[in-house]
């Protein structure tokens, strides 16, 4: 994760971003940017979905990779822990989510009623 924080340091001071990215603008490219990845998708059956084509992969794998910069970014300037901060809120996913009741019973998730 360091060496992937010092690419996109770089980068953006070898191009004089620092100005623009701050965490406004940076929320604001993140969610373009997660729009883009959806626009993939837009209008695919489940299967199409699940079965891209290369050229609609490699587009996923881009936009993907843009959506992780941007994250990435917002978190060096907002000084947050991405992988802390990920641990956090599994476990706090953990406590909303239980795998049995407060009966002891198996909750399932994710059944079609």
């Amino acid at each position: 994760m360091e060496k992937i924080k010092t690419i996109i340091k770089e980068f953006s001071t070898n191009r004089n971003w620092e100005e623009f990215h701050n965490p406004k603008n940076l929320s604001m490219a993140l969610s373009v940017e997660a729009s883009e990845l959806v626009e993939i998708f837009q209008w695919l059956t489940l299967e199409q979905a699940q079965n891209l084509s290369s050229d609609k992969k490699e587009h996923a794998k881009q936009e993907i990779a843009d959506i992780a910069i941007y994250l990435i970014r917002m978190c060096m300037k907002l000084d947050i822990n991405l992988e802390e901060a990920i641990f956090e809120k599994m476990k706090l996913n953990e406590k909303k989510y239980p795998l049995v009741d407060e009966k002891g019973n198996k909750i399932e998730y994710g059944k079609k009623q």
